[in-house]
């Protein structure tokens, strides 16, 4: 039954986008025929004012009236320009994650059956919300005369959004099933980044972790900082942090009143941003100027950790030399990165990818700072990896997305601000540090670890090859048989699996023919 409510909820919002304009929005260059049908068939159901508005507003309003679990699903595919295109993950990123308050009263009980206290117990002073966003909700409260920010998650959050990734999963199927050409790009594998990316979001222990790990990554860092978490305070519903007092990063005249140099704020954000992605493999990968505030000391303070993103010594390896291989114009080290690395299959050619690296890096030389267009050099990029048949790799989406967004806040500060040149100094350390004769000596570290834990788990491995060696043996001279209680229930779930499709397809069918009747 519950895939009989996936295709219910599906139906839903294909009406929801048909209606507000979005389907006949769709771009059709380079897409199947199908596409350019779809949209000359929903043009006809799209509101009258829907057709005049601009996409992003179209965008919005359709996100709106489905709710908070798709904001969160519009936000995470604004990070995936792979999967939806530059220009509608630019329309996504505009979406804003502002809804309604749910009541203080709500709030205190959510508090109070997370960590087991009364709210009295807790708080000298609760406030009522002062903002709410598709998860959870802020609200001022005081500790011992110590004014803190108390995040609570929305209530049935976990529900709604349990039932809206199932639609989400029915739909990456379609499409892998009906469009070959999107495989590559592993629309289920995507699907399942964001339920695992919103399921962590909606746990605010993993969150509190998350600051106290860049806090402790970041203490001896100039000019950057994150809140202190009251753990005391904190549970899978609520987190307690020290309030900050600063200015929002995007408030340019409130900064300038108070004396903060923006062009070192901003190289301050890029060069902060490269040491956590680099040194540490942990950075924070929602750095919009909302969650980014100035103190009183002109320091940087980080907040809303909820997505986080984490690069292995491979990846940060890799990030490092494409980065100071476009810095230096090393387009032939570039390329050669990205097969050492695995990321481009190996019957290509080092010198097509090369030249093809260079029609993305030369832009970057060849036009003054501001000039030069993070998103279109992104697009350049998809265009490239789909030509060489490069899988999407999800950690470096994130980075990519997260780069993307921080340049532009530096931009807001700098309209000047060349991203490349305030990276070098961090690119470059980080290169002679991991990747000259130190990088040598820590990869022997390494490979004595890891064959010290081979030779500790040879027995094992030795039993476990003498029982599947018996098992082949067995297989080859007996054959591959199932027993019958799993014959049994192979049967049962493919009979099941049918008549609910039966079932769904017939519901859908009803569904549309109805909807077309009450239109007409």
């Amino acid at each position: 039954m519950s895939t009989i409510g996936a295709y219910f909820r599906l139906v839903r919002v294909g009406w929801v986008l048909v209606r507000e304009g979005v389907v006949s929005a769709l771009p059709t260059q380079d897409m199947p025929p199908s596409i350019g049908l779809l949209k000359s068939l929903a043009e006809p159901f799209a509101r009258i004012r829907a057709k005049r508005q601009a996409r992003s507003t179209r965008l919005s309003r359709a996100v709106d009236r489905l709710g908070p679990s798709y904001v969160k699903i519009g936000q995470f595919l604004a990070t995936r320009p792979d999967v939806v295109g530059v220009d509608w993950a630019l329309d996504l990123s505009m979406l804003q994650d502002r809804m309604s308050f749910f009541p203080t009263d709500t709030a205190k009980t959510a508090v109070e059956l997370s960590l087991g206290r009364t709210i009295a117990d807790l708080y000298s002073e609760f406030g009522e919300p002062i903002a709410a966003a598709s998860i959870a909700q802020v609200h001022p409260a005081y500790v011992d005369g110590r004014k803190v920010a108390v995040k609570v998650v929305r209530p049935g959050v976990r529900q709604r959004f349990a039932h809206d990734i199932e639609s989400m999963y029915l739909l990456a199927r379609m499409q892998e099933r009906f469009m070959p050409s999107s495989r590559r790009l592993r629309p289920v594998e995507v699907t399942r980044t964001l339920e695992q990316t919103t399921k962590v979001e909606m746990d605010l222990r993993l969150e509190a972790a998350a600051l106290s790990e860049i806090a402790e990554n970041t203490k001896n860092d100039p000019g950057f900082r994150v809140p202190i978490v009251d753990w005391e305070r904190t549970g899978r519903d609520v987190i307690t942090m020290e309030w900050i007092d600063g200015i929002k990063l995007s408030d340019m005249e409130a900064l300038r009143a108070a004396g903060h140099d923006l062009d070192r704020l901003a190289e301050t954000l890029i060069q902060s941003f490269l040491r956590h992605t680099l040194r540490d493999g942990f950075f924070h990968a929602d750095m919009h100027p909302g969650n980014l505030f100035v103190d009183a000391a002109g320091t940087i303070v980080a907040v809303d950790m909820g997505i986080v993103g984490r690069l292995g010594k491979k990846e940060r390896r890799f990030l490092a030399e494409i980065l100071y291989g476009f810095i230096i114009r090393d387009y032939r080290r570039v390329a050669e990165v990205h097969f050492e690395a695995g990321y481009v299959p190996a019957h290509h050619d080092v010198a097509s990818f090369a030249q093809a690296i260079r029609a993305i890096g030369e832009p970057i030389h060849g036009q003054p700072a501001e000039t030069i267009s993070m998103a279109r050099l992104l697009a350049l990029l998809f265009e490239v990896t789909d030509l060489f048949e490069m899988q999407t790799r999800p950690e470096l989406i994130l980075l990519q997305k997260t780069m993307v967004v921080v340049e532009g806040v530096s931009r807001m500060l700098n309209p000047r601000f060349n991203m490349w040149k305030a990276a070098e100094p961090v690119v470059g350390d980080w290169i002679r540090d991991n990747l000259g004769p130190k990088r040598i000596a820590t990869d022997l570290k390494d490979g004595v670890k890891a064959a010290v834990k081979l030779a500790e788990a040879l027995p094992e491995i030795a039993a476990k090859t003498e029982k599947l060696h018996h098992e082949v043996v067995h297989m080859s001279e007996h054959g591959l048989r199932f027993d019958p209680q799993t014959a049994e229930a192979i049967g049962r779930s493919e009979a099941r699996h049918t008549r609910s499709g039966r079932v769904a397809l017939w519901i859908i069918a009803l569904s549309l023919v109805y909807l077309a009747v009450a239109i007409s």
